[in-house]
């Protein structure tokens, strides 16, 4: 068989990338093999390494994908209530603090579903350098549900907006299927909403 145009590499690429942002944040870094993330997008394990030089580069550019999936939703909130801040916060708690982010962490963000397995990796890990950035980015678009002129303590407000949300959602999915679990969830969103961030 021959090989195949630039363009249908370039398309499996994005397939296999997105294959794994999902299925990695469904089953963690180690809970996937590379053939399951091949055979998702009806790709065979040799033409992985035509496209990335090991798991480690697929998984860092997943968890590139994972953010951009999941800020861009985000920032569609802040774009579409720019002049109603309270609403566009709304928005953000009723999507990150959801049933569905809880139970389907494949479509979730990547903050909470790749944390504990990030924290096992090297300080110099490429998987590492990709979590940080995104977290980084993170901040930035809560930056964009405020309008606080004070940047320090803006910063601050949006790292603890940040734990919040990531934190409420980590315990949330560890508490699933108990009554408990949804507490975190309503508790998490009205505090988040009364503390006006």
């Amino acid at each position: 068989m021959g090989r195949v145009s630039r363009a249908v590499a370039d398309q499996h690429r994005e397939q296999v990338v997105a294959a794994a942002a999902r299925l990695l944040r469904e089953r963690g870094l180690e809970g996937v093999s590379v053939a399951e993330i091949m055979a998702e997008v009806g790709l065979t394990t040799g033409g992985f390494y035509r496209q990335f030089d090991s798991k480690d580069a697929l998984a860092a550019e997943a968890i590139g994908e994972a953010f951009n999936e999941t800020l861009g939703t985000m920032a569609g909130f802040v774009d579409q209530h720019r002049d109603d801040r309270e609403r566009a916060r709304q928005e953000l708690a009723d999507f990150y603090l959801s049933a569905e982010s809880r139970d389907f962490p494949g479509s979730s963000c990547p903050s909470t579903a790749f944390g504990s397995d990030v924290a096992r990796e090297e300080p110099t890990s490429p998987l590492r350098a990709a979590y940080v950035e995104g977290v980084r980015r993170f901040i930035e678009v809560l930056a964009g549900f405020d309008d606080d002129n004070d940047a320090a303590a803006a910063r601050r407000d949006h790292i603890l907006t940040l734990c919040t949300l990531v934190g409420a959602l980590h315990l949330a999915r560890g508490t699933a299927g108990d009554p408990l679990s949804d507490e975190i969830l309503d508790s998490a969103r009205a505090y988040l909403l009364r503390a006006g961030h």
